[in-house]
């Protein structure tokens, strides 16, 4: 997996599609909002679209988070993902189609600033705890790694402001790369 990647040809979009995935508290909200911002894509945050059109197969109230349809999901977003432009915030990433993304991005964060974030944003114990465990047993990036090609995946560490603005500026060049490879 590449921290730099070369944007392949594809003959069906000429704005690219991102995934950003990671742990809850790596920074996929932020970074794939400044992203949006930066490329000139339309963010989408998977987990409002499954509360705000019923996504979902009910709530899990120890772990304060809905049973997810993941076919209810990828039904809903299919004719948005055909005409790219998109940048995707999720916390899982397997299920969604590997034709629907040019790039992956999976954020990455130290646990001991993962548990902050966390605790910061008022998660019951039980559920910092399995974060945690996630990142450390790098549950998504092996998820990543075996639902998509290493071609279109990115591995990048968000532990700073410094980190997040650096990895905003690499996912927004390869935007721009992805739009010039479209036009020759």
């Amino acid at each position: 997996m590449s921290s730099e990647l070369v944007a392949p040809q594809r003959q069906s979009r000429t704005n690219p599609n991102i995934l950003i995935t990671g742990t809850p508290g790596t920074g996929k909200t932020t970074t794939a909002e400044m992203v949006a911002v930066a490329a000139g894509l339309e963010k989408v945050v998977v987990g409002d679209l499954i509360k705000q059109r019923k996504l979902h197969d009910g709530y899990d109230e120890e772990y304060d988070t809905y049973w997810l349809n993941e076919d209810k999901v990828v039904d809903e977003m299919e004719s948005m993902m055909a005409d790219g432009g998109m940048c995707i915030d999720f916390h899982t990433c397997g299920f969604f189609p590997e034709r629907w993304f040019d790039l992956v991005v999976v954020l990455r964060a130290n646990t001991d600033k993962l548990f902050d974030r966390l605790e910061e944003r008022g998660y019951k114990p039980n559920k910092i705890q399995e974060n945690v465990e996630c990142e450390i047993m790098q549950v998504v990036l092996d998820e990543a790694r075996e639902s998509y090609s290493s071609d279109i995946l990115m591995e990048l560490e968000s532990n700073t402001v410094d980190d997040m603005e650096a990895n905003v500026e690499k996912i927004a060049a390869f935007a721009e790369q992805f739009r010039q490879s479209q036009q020759q």
